[in-house]
């Protein structure tokens, strides 16, 4: 399954803010970051491909680690396990794993992410068809890699790149992206497709554990980061914080949540939808080349009409278009309208999940202050996304556990589905507020 940072969509995120945005943390960064103008340098190069490689992994098995864990149980019930536990863990391990990038060694943490990666492949090849009796410990790992991965790199992602040099560090990350979502899903599908279920999952999983290898040797070449002050991780600090009147984090996490909902559910749920419509790996995979390709060109364009003003009106009118293509869903679930359905959402979630996200990352980056908190924020972040995962999960797992029909289902879909309009509504007064701090322009040089 593919989280919210490991998809395509999330390096794409981060090729539109180099096409519109001076960077999406504003104007603060490190000491070694600040005033740089040259080209990207060798620590950053290394850090892009590890990205590249822990993206690349993901997309090769994301989708069909739910569709072989489909085929062995033959239970909605069993994917949405496997999803709830993912996000429990990955929650948890941002929260804990704090501490242990703040205080002790970020970098080691980044590596144990893609080392478990490894592992996770690792015990989902060496359990074969009783991978689908293991849902516990399997989504345990898949969330722990996660959570240590995404929490390190976008540390030392803050910290290594500077306003100089943001714009190129994400352009290359987002075409890298792109490059593996349009590809990576349509090679395993074919690969699945020609070798059979046994042999083409095998060599699929395979492949993704020899990426993630990869990826952690490449990794051992990235220098340990000394900590930039001397302050200890505070736990609750900015939960406790939330209770401060006019914290704009009281409402940017609620928005943060609702995201989380669509997402928990829609991450694995869709992916499965079009494999139980089709029967095919290889439909799917290519499923995958045509909503990817058509959100690559959307970032593209989203990067040239979007500017601060139009943030607001640019994610409502994208929440309301991604409920109302839930809607023919309730005439039937066939190919075809999935299909229409991928593609449509695809083509206006920039303007849904840009301002989204970097209004969150505006707000870390703010001041000074603000940023020396960057590890207790992100964490933040992310527990909120990942609390609104866990309900978006929590409901799926209870519709289908009493009521598995096509229309309980559809009802669902449309009540996860509908939580970006929420989101939206938490976040319409920091997007305002976010268009005129220092450092945002569009694409056009407009602040």
């Amino acid at each position: 399954m593919q989280s919210i940072r490991s998809g395509w969509w999330s390096g794409l995120v981060g090729w539109w803010q180099s096409a519109s945005d001076a960077g999406v943390w504003g104007t603060y960064g490190s000491a070694e970051s600040r005033g740089r103008n040259k080209g990207l340098s060798t620590q950053e190069m290394l850090l892009l491909t590890v990205n590249g490689l822990f993206t690349g992994g993901n997309a090769l098995s994301g989708t069909f680690v739910n569709v072989y864990l489909w085929k062995t149980a033959q239970k909605l019930t069993t994917i949405g396990w496997f999803a709830l536990f993912s996000h429990l863990s990955m929650a948890l391990t941002f929260w804990i794993a704090g501490k242990w990038v703040k205080e002790r060694n970020k970098m080691m943490a980044l590596r144990a992410g893609v080392a478990v990666s490894a592992a996770f492949y690792l015990a989902v090849l060496g359990l074969g068809p009783m991978a689908a009796d293991w849902i516990l410990p399997l989504g345990v790992m898949q969330g722990l890699s996660a959570g240590l991965f995404w929490l390190a790199f976008n540390v030392v992602y803050f910290e290594v790149t500077g306003p100089a040099t943001r714009d190129r560090f994400n352009g290359i990350a987002g075409l890298t992206g792109a490059f593996f979502g349009m590809t990576a899903p349509w090679l395993s599908g074919w690969l699945i497709a020609r070798m059979g279920d046994g042999a083409g999952y095998r060599i699929v999983f395979g492949l993704s554990l020899a990426v993630f290898v990869a990826g952690v040797l490449c990794s051992l070449m990235l220098r340990k980061r000394e900590r930039d002050d001397d302050e200890p991780y505070r736990w609750l600090s900015e939960f406790r914080r939330l209770r401060e009147s006019g914290n704009p984090w009281r409402l940017v996490v609620p928005a943060l949540a609702a995201q989380g909902v669509r997402e928990g559910v829609f991450a694995f749920a869709i992916g499965l939808l079009v494999y139980i419509a089709t029967s095919s790996e290889l439909n799917l995979g290519q499923y995958s080349v045509l909503t990817s390709a058509v959100a690559f060109a959307a970032f593209a364009a989203a990067g040239r009409w979007m500017k601060p003003s139009r943030r607001s009106g640019g994610m409502l009118f994208a929440a309301v278009t991604l409920v109302a293509m839930i809607v023919p869903f309730f005439w039937g679930i066939d190919y075809a309208k999935l299909l229409w359905f991928g593609i449509v959402s695809a083509a206006v979630y920039p303007l849904y999940i840009v301002p989204m996200t970097s209004a969150a990352f505006d707000l870390i980056g703010r001041n000074e202050q603000s940023s020396r908190r960057k590890v207790e924020l992100i964490v933040l972040r992310e527990i909120a996304l990942n609390v609104g995962r866990l309900a978006g999960t929590a409901v799926f797992l209870l519709v289908v556990a009493r009521e598995p029909g096509p229309r309980a289902v559809n009802w669902m879909l449309l009540g996860v589905g509908s939580s970006p309009l929420l989101a939206w509504w938490f976040m319409r007064s920091w997007l305002k507020v976010s268009a005129r701090l220092p450092g945002r322009r569009t694409a056009n040089g407009e602040r």
